[in-house]
């Protein structure tokens, strides 16, 4: 188990303390509302499957943060505000899916979508 409150080893593995901390206190947050409106506490020990989930429960809550790909050139088009954008070079993605959801939108010398995740449409 991981010690929150050990400065040396966030500092080793370049993680922030800090956020951390937030997180779990955000885990804990979660943890309580689930209790109180007696949701069961599940999870899966699959990574692929895992990592699914949180996708899904990012575009529950980030619904109007999808974008969906348009045309060959590897445009997007916000659907929120029906923007054509691009992902931005830093997005860490090797591929251009179908569907994203996107953190930030950067606007340079073109508009970009920034910190991006593959998710499907029937999510």
């Amino acid at each position: 188990m991981i010690d929150l409150h050990d400065r040396s080893w966030a500092w080793n593995n370049y993680l922030s303390q800090r956020a951390l901390q937030q997180a779990d206190n955000v885990r804990a947050q979660l943890q309580r509302n689930m209790e109180r409106f007696e949701i069961d506490l599940v999870t899966t020990t699959d990574p692929k499957r895992l990592y699914q989930n949180v996708r899904q429960a990012l575009v529950c809550g980030f619904f109007m943060q999808v974008a969906h790909k348009e045309g060959e050139k590897g445009s997007y088009v916000t659907v929120k505000d029906v923007q054509v954008v691009s992902l931005h070079p830093s997005c860490g993605l090797d591929t251009q899916p179908e569907w994203v959801i996107f953190n930030e939108f950067v606007l340079t010398t073109k508009p970009y979508i920034r910190t991006v995740s593959e998710v499907r449409p029937e999510w």
